[in-house]
Formats: C-alpha cells, sequence, structure tokens
C-alpha cells in the first residue's frame, strides 16, 4: 500500500500543486512563488536552530528588503490563505485515492467476516449476534471543523475532478478555491450546527448504512423485509440535545431539530419512493406507491400529514408488496424491499438525539426547587436522595427565579411533545456530564419522572451517567451497584429492558489523568461495570465520548473494541465523532462504508474470537497498572508545575479558540473570571497543544513511566506485551501518532524565556524520552515504522503547514517579548490556526 499511495497521493500532489503557480492573480502568483522558498527557510533555519522570528526577518531581508511592515504582514497573510488551498488540495487527493489505498475487501470488512466465520462454521452465531448487536456513532457539535459550507462543495466536486484526472477542471476548481474565503462571517447557532450536519445524514449515512445492510444481509441470504434488527448500524445526534455548557441550547432548537431531522428523512424517502415507482408499473402496485408518493409529499410540505408514523407508511408499503408477490411474481421485489429496510432503519428520526447537561447544573436546580417549596435540602447523600425521591410535584416553570433552571424544566417537557411527533427513538436518553455521585443520577431520574413521565406509569427516557475523571471512573462500579439496588430504579431498569447505558469520558479522563492512566482506569472501569451488571441482571451498553486526536481517546478505534476481552460487555459500540474525524473518516460513502464496517467487524469478531486468550492475565495487568500508575504520577508533576495553567492562558493560543467562528460553545464551563483548569474544555485543551506541535496530553507521562520500568529490570515484560496484546499495542500506537505529529524546535525559542524556560525543558525532556522509550518496546527504528502509509500522510501535512506554524510561533514570540498584543499579530495566530488544524484531520 505504501507504493500506492506515494504515487496515487504524494506525487499527485506535487503535480497538482504546481497549478497553483499559475493562478491568474497577482497576488496570488506572487504568494505561490514565494512559498516554497519560505517553506524551505522554515525548514533549514529550524535545522539551524533559528528563532521563528530570526526566520521570518531573514526572509523579508533576503526577498524584500525594502518591504513596509504593512507589505509583509500582508504577504504573511496570503501565506496563510494559500496553505489553507494547499491542504484542501491534499485532503482532496488522498479521499479521491482512498479506494486504492485501503484494501476494501481486506481485514476488517465485511465480506472478510463473512469469509472467515464460513471457513470457521461460525456463520450461524455471526447471525444471532447481529440479531442484538448494534454500532451507535454519535455526530457531536464541537468545533474542530474550519470549513464553511461553499469551501465543502469545493472539497468533494475536486475529489471528483481527481479521480478523473481532469485538468482543466482541477485548475478551475482551484482558481474558485482562489478566490472563496475559508472563514465564517458569523459564528453559527447550534441550529446551524444541527443542519451543517445533517449532510451527512442525507448525503452519506443514508446511502451508506443501508448499502452495508443490503450487503450483509445479501450474503447471509438473509430477507431484508423481515429483519427484525435495524439498529445494527445507527447514528446518534448531539447538536440541538448537547447543553453541557452551551447556554445557546434551548428547549426550542431541540425541538427545532427534531423537525428538521425528520423532515430530511422524509425527503429522503420521498426521492427514493419516486425512483422505485418507475420500475413498478404494475397494477395493484402501481397505485399504492402514488398513493404513498403523495402521501409523503402531503406530509412534507402540507398541514395535514398523511403519515404520523413509520408504522403507518410501513403498513402500505408491505401492502404493495403483497400485490408484487402475489400478481406479478416478486418482479424487481428487491428494489422495494431495500426500500423497506430503509425505512426500518432512519424511521421518521433519521437520528438517535441525546440530552445532555453538566450534574452541577441539576444539583443548582434541585435546590431551588427545595426553596420555592420552603425547604432545604440538607444532610447525608443518602439524606438528600430520600428527599430528592420523596418529591411528588415541581413547582411551576415561571415560579423559578434562574432563567436557566426554567429552561432545564422545559428541555425536559420538550422531550414528550419530541417523541410524539418522531417517534420515541429520536430523543429517548439523557446524559448526565460529571456525574460522580448516585444522587446526580437520581436528581434527573426524579426531574424526569415529574415532568416527561408526570402522566405516564413508565418513563421512556434512559438515564446515563457520563464517568469522567480517574476518580469518577473509580467510583463508578459502587454507584452503579448501588443504583441496581434502589426499588424504584429497579423498576425503570425492568421497563427499559434492563439495559442500562454508562458514558465514559475519554476526553476528559486524558486531560485529568494523562493518556495511559486515563485508558487503563476505562478499561478497569468497563470491567468492574460489566461484572456489577451481570451479577445484578442488567445489560450494560457503553458509550465512548471520543474525540479525533489519540489524546482524546480518537486514534485506531477498530483495534481497541477488537482487543477487548470476554470481561467487557459486548453487546454494542457506541462512540461519539466529530469535527474534522466526521468529514475525514465519515464524509465520503467510501471512507463512511469502510470505517463503519471496520467498527462493525471490530465489535462482531472481539464476541465470535474474543475468548479468554484476550484477556489480560494477572501478570499482564499488573505490568499495565504500574506502567500507568509511573505516567500519571509524572503528568501530576507537570500539571501541578506552577507554570502549567500561565503557559496555557498566555503562550498557547487557547483563547483564540474562543474567538473562531466555528462554533456555538463557549471556551470553558463556568463564568468566573481568570482561568481555571477544572473548568477547561477538552477540545481547547488538546488543539492548543496541538496549535504548539507539543501535544502533551498524547504522550506526557509515557516515556517516564517505560524509564522507571526499565530500571526494574522489566523492559523484556514491556516488550513481550507489546508483542502479545492488541490493547497494548493500539494504546502506544496512539501515543506514537501523538509524537509524530510533535515538531518541538517550532518553540525551542522559549528555552531563553525567564517565565518558561524551564517549563518548556521539563516538556522537550519527555518528548525525547517518549519517543526512545517507545522504540525501544515497540522493537522498531523509528515510530510507526508499522503503519509507513499513515505516517507518510502526517509527514507531508505537517510539511505543508510548517509556514503556518512558523508564522505562528513568529506572532506568539513577538508578542512575548514585547508584552504587547497588536491587532496583526493577533490575526495572524487566529487565522494560522485554522490550516494547522485542518491539516491535521484529527485536532492534534
Amino acid at each position: 500500500m505504501y507504493k500506492t499511495y506515494d504515487t496515487q497521493v504524494a506525487k499527485r500532489f506535487t503535480i497538482y500543486n504546481s497549478l497553483f503557480l499559475d493562478l491568474p492573480f497577482n497576488d496570488i502568483y506572487r504568494t505561490g512563488t514565494l512559498l516554497p522558498i519560505l517553506g524551505t527557510a522554515c525548514q533549514n533555519g529550524f535545522q539551524k536552530g533559528l528563532t521563528p522570528k530570526e526566520i521570518i526577518a531573514g526572509f523579508f531581508d533576503e526577498l524584500m528588503p525594502e518591504s513596509t511592515d504593512s507589505q509583509q504582514s500582508d504577504l504573511l497573510f496570503q501565506m496563510i490563505q494559500y496553505v489553507e488551498r494547499q491542504v484542501v488540495l491534499f485532503d482532496s487527493i488522498e479521499d479521491a485515492a482512498y479506494e486504492k489505498i485501503h484494501d476494501l475487501n481486506g481485514k476488517g470488512t465485511i465480506k472478510a467476516l463473512i469469509d472467515r466465520t464460513d471457513n470457521d462454521n461460525k456463520r450461524e452465531e455471526l447471525v444471532e449476534k447481529l440479531k442484538t448487536f448494534s454500532v451507535r456513532l454519535t455526530l457531536t457539535a464541537h468545533p474542530t471543523q474550519f470549513y464553511p459550507g461553499n469551501v465543502l462543495a469545493i472539497i468533494t466536486d475536486l475529489e471528483n475532478a481527481i479521480r478523473k484526472d481532469d485538468i482543466g477542471k482541477i485548475n478551475s476548481l482551484l482558481q474558485q478555491l482562489g478566490k472563496t474565503g475559508f472563514t465564517k462571517r458569523e459564528k453559527p447557532t447550534p441550529y446551524d450546527e444541527a443542519v451543517s450536519l445533517i449532510w451527512f445524514l442525507e448525503n452519506v449515512f443514508y446511502h451508506s448504512i443501508s448499502d452495508i445492510m443490503i450487503r450483509l444481509l445479501g450474503s447471509l441470504e438473509i430477507p431484508l423485509h423481515d429483519w427484525e434488527n435495524p439498529g445494527l448500524l445507527k447514528i446518534g445526534f448531539w447538536p440541538g440535545g448537547d447543553r453541557d455548557g452551551n447556554p445557546f441550547v434551548t428547549h426550542t432548537i431541540t425541538k427545532q431539530v427534531a423537525e428538521r431531522l425528520k423532515k430530511w428523512v422524509l425527503k429522503c424517502y420521498y426521492r427514493d419512493v419516486r425512483k422505485v415507482r418507475r420500475r413498478l408499473t404494475f397494477k395493484h402496485v402501481e397505485e399504492i406507491l402514488i398513493n404513498i408518493e403523495r402521501g409523503l409529499y402531503a406530509t412534507l410540505f402540507e398541514n395535514n400529514p398523511v403519515y404520523k408514523t413509520k408504522d403507518e407508511l410501513l403498513a402500505d408499503l408491505f401492502a404493495a408488496r403483497e400485490g408484487l408477490i402475489t400478481h406479478h411474481e416478486g418482479l424487481f421485489l428487491e428494489e422495494l424491499d431495500q426500500f423497506i429496510l430503509k425505512v426500518k432503519i432512519f424511521g421518521f428520526h433519521f437520528a438517535c438525539m441525546d440530552m445532555r447537561q453538566d450534574s452541577r447544573k441539576h444539583d443548582a436546580l434541585i435546590e431551588e426547587v427545595f426553596q420555592l417549596q420552603g425547604k432545604e435540602l440538607q444532610g447525608t447523600e443518602d439524606e438528600q436522595i430520600a428527599q430528592i425521591m420523596s418529591l411528588t410535584e415541581l413547582p411551576k416553570v415561571a415560579s423559578f427565579q434562574d432563567p436557566f433552571n426554567q429552561e432545564m424544566l422545559e428541555s425536559f417537557g420538550v422531550i414528550d411533545s419530541i417523541q410524539k411527533e418522531s417517534g420515541e427513538e429520536v430523543l429517548n436518553r439523557y446524559i448526565i456530564s460529571n456525574c460522580q455521585s448516585r444522587k446526580h443520577l437520581l436528581e434527573v431520574f426524579k426531574l424526569a419522572q415529574l415532568t416527561l413521565g408526570a402522566d405516564k406509569e413508565n418513563l421512556p427516557l434512559d438515564i446515563v451517567p457520563l464517568f469522567e475523571t480517574i476518580d469518577d471512573l473509580a467510583e463508578a462500579p459502587e454507584i452503579m451497584t448501588s443504583l441496581y439496588n434502589l426499588p424504584e430504579y429497579q423498576k425503570h431498569l425492568a421497563f427499559r429492558g434492563n439495559k442500562q447505558t454508562i458514558m465514559l469520558g475519554f476526553s476528559d479522563g486524558t486531560k485529568d489523568g494523562g493518556y495511559l492512566q486515563a485508558n487503563w482506569s476505562i478499561l478497569r472501569a468497563k470491567e468492574e461495570m460489566t461484572r456489577v451488571s451481570r451479577e445484578n441482571g442488567i445489560e450494560v451498553v457503553f458509550f465512548d465520548g471520543r474525540g479525533g486526536p489519540p489524546a482524546r481517546g480518537g486514534g485506531n478505534m477498530h483495534n481497541f473494541y477488537a482487543s477487548l476481552g470476554e470481561k467487557v460487555e459486548n453487546s454494542e459500540i457506541q462512540v461519539t465523532i466529530q469535527g474534522q474525524t466526521i468529514s475525514a473518516n465519515y464524509g465520503k460513502q467510501a471512507s463512511c462504508t469502510y470505517n463503519f464496517e471496520q467498527l462493525l467487524s471490530a465489535g462482531l469478531e472481539n464476541h465470535l474470537y474474543g475468548g479468554a486468550d484476550k484477556n489480560l492475565n494477572t501478570e499482564q495487568r499488573a505490568l499495565i497498572d504500574e506502567l500507568a500508575g509511573e505516567a500519571y504520577e509524572s503528568y501530576k508533576k507537570f500539571k501541578s508545575h506552577p507554570m502549567f495553567v500561565p503557559y496555557l492562558e498566555h503562550v498557547t493560543p487557547l483563547k483564540y479558540f474562543g474567538m473562531t467562528n466555528i462554533g456555538s460553545r463557549p471556551l470553558k464551563r463556568g463564568k468566573g473570571e481568570g482561568l481555571k483548569f477544572e473548568d477547561l474544555r477538552a477540545i481547547p485543551f488538546v488543539g492548543s497543544w496541538a496549535q504548539m506541535k507539543q501535544n502533551i496530553p498524547g504522550f506526557y507521562g509515557v516515556g517516564a513511566a517505560v524509564e522507571v520500568l526499565e530500571k526494574k529490570g522489566k523492559l523484556g515484560d514491556l516488550q513481550e506485551l507489546y508483542n502479545n496484546s492488541l490493547f497494548f499495542r493500539a494504546l502506544l500506537g496512539n501515543s506514537m501518532q501523538s509524537l509524530t505529529k510533535c515538531f518541538y524546535p517550532a518553540t525551542a525559542y522559549l528555552k531563553q524565556d525567564k517565565n518558561y524556560g524551564e517549563f518548556w525543558d521539563i516538556m522537550y525532556d519527555e518528548y525525547l524520552r517518549s519517543i526512545e522509550k517507545l522504540k525501544e518496546v515497540s522493537s522498531m527504528d523509528e515510530l510507526m515504522g508499522d503503519n509507513k502509509v499513515i505516517k507518510k500522510s502526517i509527514e507531508i501535512r505537517e510539511r505543508i503547514v510548517l509556514p503556518l506554524i512558523t508564522v505562528q510561533q513568529y506572532a506568539i514570540q513577538k508578542i512575548l517579548e514585547t508584552g504587547k498584543t497588536t491587532d496583526v499579530l493577533q490575526k495572524l495566530i487566529l487565522r494560522s490556526m485554522f490550516g494547522i488544524i485542518n491539516a491535521a484531520r484529527n485536532a492534534a
């Protein structure tokens, strides 16, 4: 694959990139001529130990010695715009070559899985597992995608032109790209974010999911029309429902997004039924399809909807199916069955929304409830829970003094109307961020009972705790055990099929405990919660809150899920995807189908071939535990350094994340002045280290931990563990990826800073140590030596954005040296951010 990548991607980029030199705009032509010279100056300058300021000054002294400050800054901004477009070109070339650089029938695909199960006589076992298994990808609106819609459209067209080697079309699209702005003029609203992601539902997931299901069932000779697990592959959806720290999400927006989802899936059905009707032009069938088409049109565009539920639509489709079989020998039955399957999969909801809020917000709401009733919530946790569970009614919404509390109650109330409109599938979960106790979960349970469930015998809502910090992960099994033993909650779980979903936060876990400790703590928490759930007759479903980069639980997820042993419940895979991970891994039908199949196969293989051999033995667990513990101590010591928060606040581009027009969320939780580490969101935290090309959350402490164990004579044990454990190999592999994306020479000037010099040295030493120790553990001569295609992609991307990295650090260096922030320097930092993040594709 490496040779194919070099031919199809690397060499093509060199050829097409030269087209930029001929763009018919004077300023861009000049920029295109000078940019390669700047790129070379950056490479040579950093090799010689020059600072960003010296590199930029030397460039202008040599090529524009008479230029003014204004002319210099104008050229730097043009360079930034040029590099942004180079990134787009490279993305498009990679996407166009996707099928050639990935084996679409190889390991991890549906075809490979079925062939393997047939060879091993496991087809029946596979079919049985498919009846209950599920993979749920939840799209989140986290702001790590910088392209506005018009640029995304150009990217799609550019990819298609590259597939056809249409040089004329490519040239004209590059010209269009040169004239099209990349920055969004206004911050998007939560509704805007939802609309943007619904584009992927309509144009990618609708087709890819149904394609996978049709091929899978067809290969297993299972009739499409009577398949009883349409939720095998499904999409979750956070925009419009995720209230955690986003004050702009309201119950009105939640309702609007649910309505939009329903309308857009009906649009897909309307389009499809017209295609099906072109084939089914027979008596006893055509008239039914005409009525379905008219009914969908009326439901979409008229005030009197014909179809109120998916079951009504399915009833008519099955009537057409019966007519087709009875009167026409099932001619074109396959086309109709495929459409029926789509309706079963996507219903009237399209994607499953979640509501999410921080536990501290519920605390405040409950406190005001008691205040309005002339009481005070007090005593031990058990005593407070007893008081909460004894509530029989809530004060009227208007009586609450805090508008935020009013809005939260309205949000609970709107769930009922949304479920009635689009079915329970559209919104049936409430996620509690920062969940630290039984009380946090039962607060939401009682609030939901008294609002959504007020007139119902049972509550049509799953309550989902999200455990994030290292301490919370350790407490989680005990919290869940006590909940399982609570009679009122037992009754609720029985109504919900004795199934409990638990969410685990990779991003905030890593921020809190460092890379190794967070991932190890999550695995142990999963094992313990699986055990206590099984003991109580509960099927636990784990929902992983992952980000794009390895530092936030991203990286190679397929190996992670394939590596889990039988001690972790495997009824479903649920995971968040966001930002560039959506567009890069699921943004096109080919990549979406491939990555969805990889996740599905990983989960199924873990069930079919997991067994005891994938379980870590006692010695291996003790070794990882020791390694993670040492890494945690190293990270905690670094995190407690007096310069840690000041460095984030005053050196990194952290504060600029709040100035971009890419997302509606605020930079941090809480409204207080000043920066508190615990209030900092994972995205700007990880993103800031990524901008500095230091990637601390993805590796810090790994090298120090290996060194400690090596001194104890355990390096050989770690090497053996790396060779024998897919979990451990995937864990360290993702850390290698974070290290590969680092570039410490860009910030080496900080060694001389009187405030941050010592702090930078600590980071750099651990960076060098981690590279050396990971090479020793993996017995490789270079990082990622076993994945040269991804390594090559990273190298090209980093080379493209090196001028942006240099310009950004040039601006940061000048601000630190002068103590003054000018509009130009601030804008240079901000504009450089876009290209740096887009080039990384997963924000690290």
